[in-house]
């Protein structure tokens, strides 16, 4: 029964970690993109470093990270509203370009956002 316990808990961090990755990759993109700060020093500006920790943390305390695949997803929505904005203007941004970056992740996300769309549709 602990065995069974291990795997669960195991195979949530796994899912928890891959979300954390997806959402930091998308910051980054962004960042590169539209901040030239980024592009001086190869490395996030303090708001979208703020931004990505502050989306790890989130998913870090999330309670529905077993049952969800993505934030998009969630009936609750426990980023605080400016946070949130953020997010989203990063995600319009980032969604239609990650393919381009990071192909492999690009084509998990839709896979496991359209599974999602119709779990929910049911």
């Amino acid at each position: 029964m602990k065995r069974h316990n291990d795997d669960k808990v195991s195979k949530t961090e796994k899912k928890r970690r891959k979300e954390q990755r997806v959402v930091e990759e998308m910051i980054k993109l962004y960042c590169r993109k539209n901040h030239s700060s980024y592009k001086e020093n190869s490395t996030m500006c303090q708001e979208c470093r703020i931004l990505s920790d502050y989306a790890k943390q989130r998913s870090k305390h999330c309670p529905f990270m077993e049952q969800k695949t993505f934030c998009a997803n969630c009936k609750v929505h426990c980023y605080k509203p400016e946070m949130r904005e953020q997010i989203r203007k990063v995600m319009r941004f980032s969604g239609p370009r990650i393919i381009l970056y990071h192909p492999v992740m690009a084509v998990w996300h839709l896979i496991c956002s359209i599974k999602e769309k119709r779990k929910q549709d049911k």
